[in-house]
């Protein structure tokens, strides 16, 4: 891939993202995201893994299935049982990185980075109301074309140093800011924690990810709690 221009230097007189049609469809896909973006740990366990999120899940906007560690076979199992426990709850069940696992459980939706395909070719398998988010790092370019690709929603970050990423690019707070002239929901990730969210959510973060800062809080549902709270 070619390398984009730094998002501190977004082009200023950047066309339209979709045409007026097909951004009031994402806009109705991404109503309603807005709170706590909870992303699986690592487990191998999947009855561990579904009692440790059914006990925080109340207090999520959305959850993200995430297992780097899982074999092809584990991740199927787990990701079709979340599904089951989403479902239940009415929560969306976003999957990592893999259109086709999203789409084999009939999942809400898929979340990109920036080596897991095109945002048509994942729109091919999950279908058209399904979701889709797109991570754009600290790149402001990048967001404005996976909307223009038709994503559902964009996350930015890392904003704070992540154990998760130890190694991520940093984005600043004001990207959120810059990022609203796209016009679809904003997730905010890197170590996100109570005390900061309300600094992303007053730049422009519609919600905010976390993994670590619930699962391995000593009281995760406490912790789930003060995620959402911020967001009241």
């Amino acid at each position: 891939m070619g390398t984009s221009p730094k998002a501190d230097n977004p082009p200023m007189d950047r066309p339209a993202v979709t045409s007026s049609t097909a951004h009031r469809t994402q806009r109705a896909r991404g109503r309603g995201l807005r709170g706590l973006y909870l992303i699986t740990p690592d487990a191998s366990d999947t009855g561990d893994l579904l009692a440790r999120v059914a006990a925080v899940l109340p207090h999520a906007a959305c959850l993200q299935y995430r297992n780097k560690r899982a074999t092809g076979r584990e991740r199927l199992e787990q990701a079709d049982a979340l599904r089951a426990l989403c479902s239940n709850a009415g929560i969306p069940l976003i999957i990592n990185d893999d259109a086709s696992l999203a789409a084999a459980v009939g999942a809400d939706g898929v979340h990109l980075g920036e080596h897991d395909g095109a945002v048509a070719a994942a729109r091919a398998l999950v279908g058209q109301d399904a979701l889709i988010g797109v991570s754009c790092y600290d790149d402001l370019r990048r967001a404005f074309d996976a909307a223009a690709q038709g994503a559902d929603y964009l996350a930015f970050g890392a904003f704070y140093p992540s154990t998760t990423k130890p190694l991520a690019r940093q984005a600043p707070l004001d990207l959120l800011q810059r990022a609203g002239a796209i016009g679809l929901p904003r997730v905010a990730i890197g170590g996100i924690t109570p005390e900061n969210a309300r600094l992303v959510i007053a730049a422009g973060a519609d919600m905010t990810a976390v993994i670590s800062g619930v699962f391995d809080a000593p009281d995760p549902v406490a912790a789930a709690q003060a995620y959402a709270a911020c967001f009241a």
